[in-house]
């Protein structure tokens, strides 16, 4: 079981920047990936980013490829969502996930944190 708490949602213009974290506790083991998800209004849950714990290799949605990163602290067990030259089109509540395996999909993804609020205004 792993329990993953997410932080630092909110309100920002568009063409700013946020960061979001997500901490996770529990039996977590090196061979996990963590990836990010969001869920905008009307719309079903899609994949953002994803990163492997023990190589560090990471993984990108198309619409975000160049504007966020996905940073991790090994020790603090903690991954980030550092999004920058943020749209409209970003806004949405952010989920942080855990995987078996580097993954796009979110049926790979078997614990989720409760979500962060992120508002891109225009």
């Amino acid at each position: 079981q792993v329990q993953l708490v997410e932080s630092g949602g909110g309100l920002v213009q568009a063409g700013g920047s946020l960061r979001l974290s997500c901490a996770a506790s529990g039996r977590f083991f090196s061979s996990y990936a963590m990836g990010w998800f969001r869920q905008a209004p009307g719309k079903e849950r899609e994949f953002v980013a994803a990163i492997s714990w023990s190589g560090g290799r990471t993984y990108y949605a198309e619409s975000v490829k160049g504007r966020f990163t996905i940073p991790r602290d090994n020790a603090k067990i903690t991954v980030y969502l550092q999004m920058n030259s943020l749209k409209p089109e970003d806004t949405a509540v952010y989920h942080c996930a855990v995987a078996n395996g580097l993954s796009g999909s979110y049926s790979s993804y078997d614990w989720w944190g409760q979500g962060t609020h992120v508002t891109v205004s225009s």
